[in-house]
C-alpha cells in the first residue's frame, strides 16, 4: 500500500529549496508540471510521473495537521506551518523512496519534520535516490496524478494514513471520476478512517470506501458489504438469494458514549453588491461553541484563518459555478462545516452542514437550537434547517465500522416556507409538542420539537410533519 508522504515545514518553501528537495533523484529525472502548474511531477526519462508533489499550502489553522495525521503531527515552531505532500506512483519501490527523500530534504533546508517519520527515503536525504533505469506505468490520458488504476468502470486510489482528508488532489480526482461517468473507489488498510468531508463527499457521489480485510477480503467501509473486484470495479459480493453478506470486521462496535450533533440549513440572500457570505455559518458556530470558526479551505487541510470576506470573493469568482468549502474549529471543540454557495434564479443559496463532537460527559447544546434558530429566521434568511443526534466518535472521523444513522431533533421552517405551507397548517400540526413561533409576527418562522434525538419515534413525528406540511393525509 503506497503511502504519501507530508513535509510540514516551519518555514516557506522558495524555489531553491524546492529545487534541492526535487534533486533528490539525481540527474537522471525530468521535472514536469500538471493541473495548471499546480502539481510538480518527478518524472522518468520517458516523462512518466514517478512522484506528484502538490503545491504548498500554509497552516495558519492551530490543530490541522493532528486532526489529519494524529497527535504528534505539529511542527515544533511557533508561527504557521506549511504543508508540502508527494504522492509516489504506485508499484515503484523507488518512486516512495523518491517522495521521501524530497520531504527529508525540504524539512533539512527549512525546519520541520516528516510525516510518516519512518517513510522510506528520509534516512540518508543528502544522498540521491538512485532511479537509473527506473520507468513508471504509462498514465492513461483519462487518469490523475492521484489515481492508482484507472478502469472503464472506476478510478481506484490507495490510502494509507490515520484519516483520508479531502485533500486537493482528491477532489480532482473525484470531479475527474463524475465527470467521466466512473466510480471513485478509495481503498485502505482497515486502520484507516475518512475525515467527515470525505465520507460526505463519498455519500453524495457514486463512489466507494474499500476496506482490506483478511477475513473476507475486502468490505465496503461505510455500508459493511462484502466487496468483489469484478468488471473492473469493486462491487459487493452476491449469495445465491442475491444478497450481499455483511463483514463480521464491520459489526465489532463498542459503546464509548461519543456523540454528534448534526446541524444542516440552508438560507437564501438576494444578489447585493454589499452581500458577504458565511454569517449563517458564523452565528450557528458562536451559538453552538461560544466562537467563531478557526480556519476554512476548499480541501483538507483547512489553512487558512476564517473570513467572510475571503469566503464571498471565491464565491463571487466562481459564481455562476457553485464553490463547496470546508471549516474547521479549535482542537478543543471538535466541529467541522460543509458550506456549499450556489447560485440560483431565486438568489444566492448557502447549503451548510455543521457537526460537532462530545465526548461521554459532554452534554450538546441542545438548549440553544432554538435561540439559534430565531437568529437564522430574523438574520440570515433562512429557509430549513435540521438538528439530528448520532452515537457517533468525538473527533467526527468516520472508521469503517457500523454507526447508527442520526435521528432527527428538531425542524425549522423560515417565513418564505411558512406562507409556502400556509401559516395555519404550520402553526398547528399533529405532533404532542407544539411548535416555538420565531422571528416577527407579519413573517414567523416555526421551531418544530421531534423528541428527545435518542429513539426511532423522532423519526415518526418528522414523518407525520413533513405529510402535514404538504397537505398529504395522515397514515
Amino acid at each position: 500500500m503506497t503511502k504519501d508522504v507530508i513535509a510540514l515545514t516551519e518555514r516557506m518553501p522558495d524555489a531553491l529549496s524546492v529545487l534541492a528537495g526535487l534533486l533528490a533523484g539525481g540527474p537522471d529525472l525530468r521535472v514536469g508540471t500538471t493541473g495548471e502548474g499546480a502539481v510538480v511531477q518527478l518524472c522518468d526519462a520517458e516523462g512518466r510521473p514517478l512522484v506528484s508533489i502538490e503545491a504548498p499550502l500554509q497552516l495558519q489553522v492551530p490543530g490541522e495537521a493532528a486532526r489529519l495525521l494524529g497527535p504528534g503531527a505539529e511542527p515544533s515552531g511557533d508561527g504557521p506551518a506549511w504543508w508540502i505532500e508527494a504522492r509516489a506512483t504506485t508499484g515503484v519501490p523507488q518512486a516512495e523512496q523518491l517522495a521521501g527523500a524530497f520531504a527529508a530534504r525540504l524539512t533539512m533546508l527549512l525546519g520541520g519534520r516528516v510525516w510518516p517519520p519512518d517513510a522510506p527515503g528520509t534516512v540518508g536525504a543528502a544522498r540521491p535516490v538512485d532511479v537509473s533505469g527506473v520507468t513508471a506505468v504509462p498514465v492513461p490520458a483519462a487518469a490523475q496524478p492521484a489515481v492508482d488504476m484507472l478502469t472503464d468502470e472506476a478510478a481506484v486510489v490507495l490510502q494509507d494514513r490515520p484519516v483520508v482528508p479531502m485533500t486537493s488532489w482528491l477532489t480532482e480526482a473525484l470531479r475527474a471520476t463524475v465527470e467521466s461517468d466512473r466510480s471513485l473507489q478509495i481503498v485502505t488498510p482497515p486502520h484507516c478512517r475518512l475525515s467527515l468531508p470525505t465520507r460526505m463527499l463519498l455519500q453524495s457521489t457514486p463512489s466507494r470506501w474499500v476496506v482490506q480485510d483478511e477475513r473476507c477480503g475486502y468490505y465496503d467501509g461505510l455500508t459493511g458489504a462484502v466487496l468483489r473486484w469484478k468488471d473492473g470495479a469493486f462491487s459487493p459480493d452476491r449469495d445465491e438469494n442475491g444478497e450481499s453478506p455483511v463483514a463480521d470486521a464491520f459489526t465489532e462496535v463498542r459503546p464509548t458514549g461519543e456523540r454528534q450533533l448534526i446541524v444542516s440549513f440552508r438560507t437564501l440572500h438576494q444578489p447585493e453588491a454589499d452581500l458577504v457570505l458565511g454569517g449563517a455559518l458564523e452565528a450557528a458556530w458562536r451559538t453552538l461553541t461560544g466562537g467563531p470558526p478557526a480556519g476554512w479551505g476548499t480541501s483538507e487541510p483547512a489553512g487558512l484563518t476564517w473570513s467572510r470576506r475571503q469566503l464571498t470573493d471565491l464565491a463571487y469568482e466562481r459564481a455562476p459555478q457553485p464553490t463547496w468549502t470546508v471549516v474547521v474549529g479549535t482542537p478543543d471543540r471538535p466541529a467541522v462545516a460543509t458550506l456549499r454557495v450556489i447560485r440560483t434564479s431565486e438568489g444566492v443559496e448557502e447549503d451548510i452542514t455543521l457537526t460537532l463532537g462530545y465526548g461521554p460527559g459532554e452534554e450538546p447544546p441542545l438548549e440553544a437550537l432554538p435561540e439559534l434558530a430565531g437568529e437564522l429566521v430574523t438574520r440570515h434568511g433562512l429557509k430549513t434547517m435540521m438538528c439530528q443526534l448520532r452515537e457517533a466518535r468525538r473527533d467526527l472521523s468516520a472508521p469503517p465500522r457500523f454507526e447508527r444513522p442520526p435521528l432527527p431533533y428538531a425542524f425549522v421552517l423560515g417565513p418564505a416556507e411558512v406562507r409556502e405551507a400556509g401559516r395555519d397548517t404550520a402553526s398547528r400540526t399533529p405532533l404532542k409538542d407544539r411548535p416555538v413561533q420565531l422571528g416577527p409576527d407579519a413573517r414567523p418562522g416555526f421551531y418544530y420539537p421531534l423528541g428527545d434525538g435518542e429513539t426511532a419515534e423522532s423519526w415518526t413525528a418528522l414523518e407525520q410533519l413533513v405529510r402535514h406540511l404538504r397537505g398529504a393525509p395522515p397514515l
